[in-house]
């Protein structure tokens, strides 16, 4: 195999697909990147099982042909050429991978593709198309909130589903809940997808520079993603997500508007004086308009940081867990947040001012 292309295309995309490729140490080759070359084109792959992903660049064919190359070995490779080198020629001897630019050339020896899995194509009927940095800013909003276990794999996983002009996309993991909806310009009722925690980064990382409409296939098993010569799959959940809308209070007996930056400063503060299990203690006083986030440990100390807070509602006091509040923070775009209560061992909500497409629900410590 003998190839001539552009440098910047290719770091581009084995940059790309060298995240997604796996370590598996009884199946190697997956820790590959598998070329394919030919009629002028080169097709990048890389899989790890659950996830996959296919890049095609042009490229000119002098002779074609397809090897698998360890994935950390050429994206460092490429990734530390010189810019200046616009051009660079790959050619494929004796199992051997040769790179030469006007600056610089390498040998790397190549792995068997023989045993490269297929990447999966998804022929399901449920298509529709989302803009993509839009679908990116949906999981990045609520996938924090994912659980890290799998015992129950739908709690390790973001829900995605489509209601009216909206897509919903919600993640639990039964301690705290974050729900993000964003428009869409053509409504579909694609059913519900659970797509595994673990899976969420590689399809952020590929999607969020792609400021257009991205084709989206969705079936029992696989949810694929496609633009301009970038295919990626991922597996999906088979399961149920629970009814979520249940846990939400419907009414409020307590509502707090402050600023974001004081919460988040005392926060920080709290936490320095909580306790193991990361206890904070919340007293809204609506008297004095006055919320206070309270902390103490005995073999620290304790802290009281007063905030000023437009009150309405009854006096309340409750516990929570500082790690899950301040998690939400980087989904709230806006200066001011709404705390919501609805009474003693009841969530807490955490909304922004004026932007109804986010709302965070946190339960309280019982101890």
């Amino acid at each position: 195999m003998i190839i001539e292309c552009v440098q910047d295309k290719l770091k581009e995309a084995v940059t790309l697909a060298e995240r997604v490729a796996g370590k598996h140490m009884t199946l190697p080759v997956l820790s590959c990147l598998l070329f394919e070359a030919s009629k002028n084109n080169l097709t990048i792959k890389a899989t790890n099982l659950d996830i996959g992903i296919e890049i095609n660049i042009p490229v000119k064919v002098i002779e074609e042909g397809n090897f698998a190359v360890p994935s950390n070995t050429i994206a460092s490779f490429v990734s530390g050429l010189n810019d200046t080198d616009k051009n660079i020629k790959m050619n494929l001897e004796q199992g051997n991978l040769k790179i030469k630019t006007s600056k610089s050339s390498g040998v790397i020896k190549t792995q068997s593709h023989e045993d490269f899995p297929s990447i999966p194509r998804v022929l399901g009927e449920n298509i529709f198309t989302i803009n993509g940095s839009d679908f990116v800013k949906g999981l990045k909003s609520v996938w924090y909130s994912s659980s890290v276990s799998n015992i129950k794999p739908e709690l390790s996983s973001v829900y995605i589903y489509c209601e009216d002009e909206f897509v919903f996309f919600v993640a639990t993991d039964s301690f705290r809940l974050a729900e993000k909806k964003v428009r869409i310009k053509k409504s579909k009722d694609f059913g519900q997808i659970l797509i595994p925690y673990k899976n969420i980064p590689e399809i952020m990382r590929v999607l969020e520079n792609i400021n257009n409409e991205v084709t989206v296939n969705l079936d029992k098993n696989q949810i694929s993603f496609e633009y301009q010569g970038i295919f990626l799959v991922s597996r999906v959940v088979d399961g149920s997500f629970p009814d979520y809308k249940q846990i939400i209070p419907k009414n409020n007996t307590t509502e707090v508007t402050l600023l974001k930056q004081d919460l988040i400063n005392a926060l920080k503060l709290s936490n320095i004086f909580s306790d193991k299990f990361h206890q904070i203690n919340i007293k809204v006083v609506p008297s004095s308009r006055i919320c206070e986030i309270r902390t103490k440990n005995n073999d620290v100390g304790e802290n009281i940081s007063a905030l000023e807070a437009m009150i309405t509602g009854e006096p309340i006091e409750i516990n929570f867990n500082y790690k899950y509040i301040i998690d939400c923070f980087q989904s709230i775009d806006s200066d001011s947040l709404t705390l919501s209560f609805n009474g003693l061992n009841r969530p807490m909500i955490v909304s922004p001012v004026s932007d109804p497409s986010f709302r965070y629900i946190v339960m309280p410590m019982n101890r």
